[in-house]
């Protein structure tokens, strides 16, 4: 492991970790190499299966053992550098028609949690296709091999997801009918599911709650500075969870007072930046933000310094849920918060929508049912009521 000592160095550094743990990642490597050269493996052959053997060692010489994680940086850096290649094992029938409709999804500009979301779906789909011996049985396909999966989705998920397979499905067989591999086009064959629009009330949070939940971050931890950003953000200017993740540090116009926001399938729009937002950025970004080439905006607490994942959103929503004392909500409820101030502040529904970024103005009308002053001046009287 010699030759690699000081790539992996600058690699750790670069990652932001602690002059200690470098040093001790140092160690075990030298430990490891030892092992390598005693059993005579090269750097080029290291994976994760002699990793674990390498682990058992250890413990059988009554030695201290790290946790396999801890194993995890190197396998990365020789991995990123190179050295090591990842070993796949070949795709059965399902996995290759799987990755050919994962190229054609990407190709028709689909988000990465899109995509992933239709695979899943093709793989469960297609394994219900193939015999134990891989033969494909594609040719046969009818609408009531399509019903009767729809069917079975449809028994363990609610209204709103049954109608997310059928879009995810009716995609797979148009894949299937383009490339000729079934010889009808069953898309249209995929019945819609039955559901009733705006049924329900977007469910927000008090504007003192949500003042609660702001007060509960710790703003003298790095982590709490940088949650009291991510939390001004939902609840002051409404950013998805997934918008949050890809803010990046270009998007912030200090000078214009404004930001880019990076949303759902690929648009781009512009946002006044409020100067409480700007403070909660500017206090992060100067005082606890680790100085690094990553260009996203909010990274992660602990070494290696990556981007925020979207779903840690809603984490940190949930401990401040915690902290504050308050039920645990979403992320995405700060955001119907929000909406629902601005309407008992005296906002249309078209600012509203203008602030969520919603393409479809009726999306936005659901919020039409929490503001009560103005449905008290149009509501009619109930029939018989005065008599």
């Amino acid at each position: 492991m010699g030759p690699y000592i000081d790539g992996f160095r600058a690699w750790l550094e670069a990652s932001a970790y602690t002059r200690d743990t470098v040093r001790n990642m140092l160690k075990e490597m030298g430990h490891r190499g030892r092992w390598m050269a005693e059993v005579d493996v090269d750097a080029e052959d290291l994976d994760w299966e002699l990793i674990e053997t390498f682990w058992r060692a250890r413990a059988a010489s009554g030695r201290r053992r790290p946790g396999l994680r801890s194993f995890r940086p190197l396998m990365d850096h020789l991995t990123s550098a190179g050295i090591v290649r990842p070993k796949t094992s070949p795709l059965t029938p399902v996995g290759e028609l799987v990755a050919a409709y994962h190229d054609w999804l990407v190709g028709r500009g689909l988000a990465a949690a899109t995509v992933l979301r239709y695979e899943n779906l093709a793989r469960r789909f297609l394994q219900e296709r193939f015999d134990e011996m891989g033969r494909r049985f594609l040719e046969d396909l009818s609408a009531t091999h399509v019903v009767a999966f729809l069917l079975r989705e449809s028994e363990r998920v609610s209204v709103g997801a049954a109608k997310g397979r059928v879009a995810e499905l009716r995609a797979l067989l148009r894949f299937l009918f383009v490339r000729g591999l079934t010889p009808r086009a069953l898309a249209s064959a995929v019945p819609p599911v039955a559901g009733w629009h705006d049924t329900g009330l977007p469910v927000g949070l008090a504007v003192d709650d949500v003042q609660r939940l702001l007060d509960s971050c710790d703003r003298g931890q790095s982590i709490g500075v940088r949650d009291f950003a991510i939390l001004m953000l939902v609840a002051r200017l409404g950013l998805r969870s997934v918008e949050v993740a890809r803010l990046q540090l270009g998007d912030v116009d200090w000078r214009a007072g404004e930001m880019t926001v990076r949303g759902k399938g690929g648009h781009r729009d512009r946002l006044p930046l409020p100067c409480d937002v700007g403070e909660a950025l500017t206090v992060y970004l100067s005082e606890a933000r680790p100085s690094t080439s990553v260009r996203e905006v909010f990274l992660m607490s602990k070494a290696p310094r990556r981007p925020i994942r979207a779903d840690l959103v809603g984490d940190v929503t949930r401990r401040a849920c915690r902290r504050a004392g308050l039920p645990i909500v979403a992320a995405h409820r700060l955001r119907h918060a929000l909406a629902t101030e601005m309407l008992h502040r005296g906002a249309t529904l078209i600012e509203v929508s203008q602030v969520l970024r919603h393409r479809d103005l009726a999306t936005t009308a659901i919020y039409a049912k929490v503001d009560l002053t103005t449905l008290r001046q149009v509501a009619q009287p109930w029939p018989g009521a005065g008599q």
